[in-house]
């Protein structure tokens, strides 16, 4: 036996800020199971996902594409069910009517760490594949490169107001990836 679960129109949800006006993501959906729909300042979807912990997601979503997250719209449910989040994000996909960037193409840079290595600058990359360095000091230049790609980002969500405390995985600097703890 089995419980139909109905569907809300994505069209029908609140759009709810990003950030509040002290600068912080929505509290309430801390712990919360569900699925976010993630629009740019224009209010174009841009990414449709599902987590069982709504508030983490959205802050790894803020730091990695920190540009488009500017609304959202949430459907929370009760318990884990991975069969329901996933007919509740098709649906949002195809009510969209137009192909949903970060649900495409662009997926990797809303899914997962951010790729130091493709950020670098020549100079830091020139440093990093220097052949006459040894190990240590080019794993110290992808370092560097890392805390300035952090320190860009940092400031780009500070000027847009973020107060939230936010700490990057100091482990993954050293393997050329950025992401939260």
């Amino acid at each position: 036996m089995t419980v139909e679960h109905s569907v809300p129109l994505l069209a029908n949800l609140e759009a709810i800020p990003y950030l509040d006006p002290q600068g912080m993501l929505p509290q309430q959906f801390e712990g919360k199971i569900g699925v976010y729909a993630i629009f740019a300042d224009d209010q174009a979807l841009q990414y449709v996902g599902y987590s069982r912990d709504i508030y983490l997601s959205l802050k790894q979503h803020l730091v990695r594409q920190p540009q488009l997250c500017y609304w959202l719209k949430v459907q929370t449910i009760e318990r884990p069910n991975r069969t329901q989040l996933e007919n509740i994000r098709s649906a949002w996909i195809q009510e969209n009517g137009a192909p949903v960037p970060g649900n495409q193409t662009e997926q990797p840079k809303w899914e997962q760490a951010i790729d130091v290595k493709a950020a670098m600058t020549a100079e830091e990359l020139a440093q990093h594949q220097d052949p006459q360095l040894d190990e240590r000091s080019q794993l110290k230049a992808l370092k560097n490169a890392a805390r300035r790609l952090e320190a860009e980002i940092l400031e780009v969500l500070s000027q847009r107001g973020l107060q939230e405390s936010l700490r990057f995985n100091p482990k993954l600097k050293e393997t050329g990836f950025l992401d939260l703890k």
